[in-house]
């Protein structure tokens, strides 16, 4: 995490955050991911032009902490000269030491954007949940920061320009708004009005755009003319689609098995013409047309 980089663009991780939205249904399950229907508001990790940013990191620490339900936690929020946004020492608790980067203390519109990733950290290390590898595991925290109600933070953290360009997180800012935009689909709630950074709200349309095209997908009874099209080609042939996910298993009944808009859990049915389904995982109910 840094600023002053060259940005990458697009949806380079997007199999890896559609796992993350997996693992957290599975390992929370979907009453508990459905708490998070409200996100950090934009008033908890505010910061006034004469506050000590040492009491206010602290405050905003706070905050991050409340939102994610860990009040036997304690942060420990300190500055140093470092490379990265920020670090934290995973330990068995209940205090635990983060260390922001020391622009922060000038920067403090990004305050909050620091602490969503790094309390998260503590939030994923309770549940025992993790990815092997560091990269996927960073892509697995800021997956859950930005599902989970704090994550709109780091993509408000975007900025690029001909003088300077800074990103938070692992995500790309495209994928960042995909995960905000599958949030606000589940829970009805729009980040984009609290996005300070034009680049932001940008990135967030785009991957609103990629999120939604996830519930047009065949053989969803959504999916558009040429994807019922293809849909229905290789259904002849038993072929499956690795654009659109759907698999043929087996015969008599032949089915058809592809991933929840939702969830990405993989969903089977039987291939019979129109039916509901409903997701064993997220509990979501879906009209199909196999």
């Amino acid at each position: 995490m840094g600023s002053d980089v060259e940005i990458e663009h697009g949806f380079p991780h997007l199999e890896t955050v559609r796992t993350a939205i997996t693992a957290l249904y599975k390992r929370l399950s979907p009453d508990t991911v459905r708490t998070f229907g409200v996100s950090v508001l934009p008033v908890d990790v505010a910061f006034s032009a004469d506050e000590d940013p040492y009491l206010g990191v602290q405050r905003v620490a706070g905050a991050m902490v409340r939102h994610l339900r860990l009040p036997d936690a304690r942060m420990i929020v300190s500055f140093r000269e470092m490379r990265h946004a920020g670090s934290i020492e995973l330990a068995a608790g209940p205090e635990y030491f983060i260390e922001l980067n020391s622009r922060f203390k000038s920067h403090r519109e990004d305050i909050g954007a620091a602490l969503a990733h790094e309390v998260m950290h503590v939030y994923l290390h309770r549940l025992d949940l993790a990815f092997p590898g560091t990269r996927d595991n960073e892509i697995l925290t800021d997956t859950a920061a930005a599902y989970l109600g704090a994550g709109w933070l780091l993509l408000d953290a975007y900025r690029e320009s001909s003088v300077s360009t800074q990103k938070l997180g692992y995500l790309t800012p495209e994928e960042f708004g995909y995960v905000l935009a599958k949030r606000a689909l589940v829970f009805d709630e729009d980040p984009s009005p609290w996005f300070t950074s034009p680049q932001a709200y940008e990135a967030y349309t785009k991957g609103l755009a990629r999120a939604r095209r996830d519930g047009r997908r065949p053989p969803l009874a959504a999916a558009g003319r040429l994807g019922r099209h293809r849909y229905t080609r290789d259904r002849r042939t038993a072929r499956g689609s690795a654009a659109d996910g759907y698999a043929f298993e087996g015969h008599d009944p032949t089915r058809v098995s592809f991933p929840c808009p939702t969830c990405h859990q993989r969903i089977r049915v039987p291939v019979q013409g129109r039916l509901r389904a409903r997701c064993g995982l997220c509990r979501t109910e879906l009209d199909c047309d196999t």
